[in-house]
C-alpha cells in the first residue's frame, strides 16, 4: 500500500529545495504528483518539473471533465493566479508512493480526497525573519523582482498557516528547517517508517 507524502509550509521554508531531495533519493522510490498553475513560469522552473504551467482554458476544459481535485485562487498584484491538482491515472496507491507540495489547503484537499491514512503530512517551518531574508534573495535573482508580490505571499502566509488552522488540521509532526542537510535527513528517516 502506498502513500502520498504532502510537502508543506509557508513560502520561502525551501519545500522546492527539500522536495528535489527526497526525489532524488532512491532508497525513497518516491514519485511526484505534479501540481498545475496558471502563474507565469519562474526563472529556474521547467514545465513538468515544479508545475504544469496552464492556462485558464484548459483549467476550464479540465474542470468541465471533473478532473480538478483542488483549486485555489490568489489575486496578485500581476491578476489572480491559480494552483489546481488534476486526478490522473498516474496515482496508483497500491504500487507506489508519492510526494507533493503544495498549501495547507490543497493538503486538506488531497486528505479528503485520498483519505487520511494514504496521506502523510509533511510541515516545514522556518523562523519569519529568516524566511523573509530567504524570500528577498531569490527574489533578487529573478530577471524581474516582484517586490511587492513577495510581500503579499509573506502576508498571506500569516494567515493560511494560523497555528490555528494546523491545529485544526492535526499537525502535530513539524520539521525546522534552520539546516538544509539535517532537515532533509530528518525528513527522510521519518519517511523510511511508512515505506
Amino acid at each position: 500500500m502506498g502513500n502520498i507524502f504532502y510537502l508543506f509550509g509557508k513560502s520561502s521554508t525551501g519545500k522546492d529545495t527539500i522536495y528535489k531531495n527526497l526525489m532524488e533519493n532512491p532508497e525513497l522510490k518516491l514519485r511526484p504528483v505534479i501540481p498545475y498553475t496558471t502563474r507565469p513560469m519562474r526563472a529556474g522552473e521547467t514545465p513538468g518539473v515544479e508545475y504544469h504551467f496552464t492556462d485558464e482554458a484548459e483549467l476550464a476544459h479540465m474542470e468541465a471533465a471533473g478532473k480538478v481535485i483542488e483549486l485555489r485562487s490568489y489575486e496578485t498584484i500581476h491578476g489572480v493566479w491559480k494552483y489546481f491538482t488534476a486526478d490522473g491515472k498516474h496515482i496508483d496507491l497500491d504500487r507506489c508512493h508519492y510526494i507533493m507540495i503544495g498549501v495547507l489547503d490543497s493538503f486538506l484537499a488531497i486528505r479528503k480526497y485520498y483519505g487520511k491514512d494514504r496521506v502523510i503530512p509533511i510541515y516545514i517551518e522556518v523562523e519569519d525573519g529568516e524566511r523573509l531574508q530567504r524570500a528577498l534573495d531569490r527574489e533578487r535573482s529573478q530577471e524581474k523582482p516582484r517586490y511587492a508580490e513577495l510581500c503579499r505571499r509573506f502576508l498571506t502566509d500569516s494567515r493560511d498557516f494560523a497555528e490555528e488552522k494546523i491545529m485544526d488540521a492535526g499537525i502535530e509532526r513539524r520539521f525546522v528547517n534552520r539546516n538544509l542537510q539535517e532537515c532533509i535527513q530528518e525528513i527522510t528517516v521519518y519517511i523510511q517508517k511508512f515505506i
